[in-house]
C-alpha cells in the first residue's frame, strides 16, 4: 500500500489552483486573510481564544492530519485500480477545500457555537484553512509512506492526545456536530 512520493508536475499545478480558489471562495465570503490581531503566530495554543483557527496551525490541525489518513485509504480502497495515488491526493485536496468552505459557512460558524463547546467560534481564517489543507496532505503523503499500522496507531495517538489536552479531537467534534450529547458538552466545557 505504500506509494512513491512522485508527484506529477500538473498534480501539483491542480491542487495549487484549487488552494487559490479556496482562498479566493473564502476571501469572497467575509473570511479575514489572517488573524485579525494582526499577528500570524506558527502555534496557537488557547482553544478558547479569538485566535483559535485563526493562525497557521492549532489543535485542531491534529484532526486534519487524520483526514489526510482518512482520505488516503478511502481513495485507496475505492480508487487505487484507476487513479495513480498523486491524482487521489488532488481529490483528497479538493474535498478538504470543500470542507473549509462549508466549515464557514454560517450554517456550520452556527453549528459549532449551538452543539459544540465553540461558543466565540467565528470561522477560520484563510491563512488557517489553507494551512489545515496543508495539513491534511501531510497526513495523506504520511499514509502513503508509512505502514497501515504505524498510520493507524498514529491516528489514535493524537486522537488521545487531543482528547487529554483539550478535551476534543476528530471523533467528538464529528459526534457533536452532529448529534450533540448534553453531557459531553458539559464534560468538555468544565475544562
Amino acid at each position: 500500500m505504500a506509494a512513491k512520493l512522485n508527484i506529477r508536475s500538473n498534480a501539483w499545478l491542480i491542487a495549487a489552483l484549487i488552494v487559490a480558489v479556496t482562498a479566493a471562495t473564502l476571501l469572497a465570503m467575509g473570511r479575514p486573510l489572517i488573524c485579525t490581531c494582526g499577528d500570524i503566530k506558527l502555534w496557537e495554543s488557547a482553544v478558547n481564544s479569538a485566535g483559535n483557527s485563526q493562525h497557521l496551525t492549532d489543535w485542531y490541525s491534529f484532526s486534519h492530519i487524520i483526514h489526510g489518513f482518512l482520505f488516503y485509504f478511502g481513495t485507496w480502497w475505492l480508487l487505487s485500480k484507476w487513479l495513480r495515488t498523486d491524482t487521489r491526493w488532488t481529490l483528497a485536496i479538493l474535498i478538504e477545500a470543500a470542507w473549509e468552505i462549508a466549515e464557514n459557512s454560517p450554517f456550520i460558524i452556527d453549528r459549532y457555537r449551538t452543539a459544540t463547546i465553540a461558543l466565540g467560534y467565528t470561522g477560520d481564517s484563510v491563512l488557517n484553512s489553507i494551512s489545515d489543507i496543508v495539513m491534511m496532505s501531510i497526513g495523506f503523503w504520511f499514509a502513503a509512506k508509512m505502514p497501515v499500522r504505524f498510520t493507524v496507531l498514529t491516528a489514535i495517538a493524537f486522537e488521545l492526545f487531543t482528547l487529554v489536552m483539550i478535551r476534543d479531537n476528530l471523533t467528538l467534534n464529528v459526534l457533536m456536530l452532529t448529534y450533540p450529547v448534553e453531557a459531553i458538552k458539559n464534560w468538555q466545557a468544565a475544562l
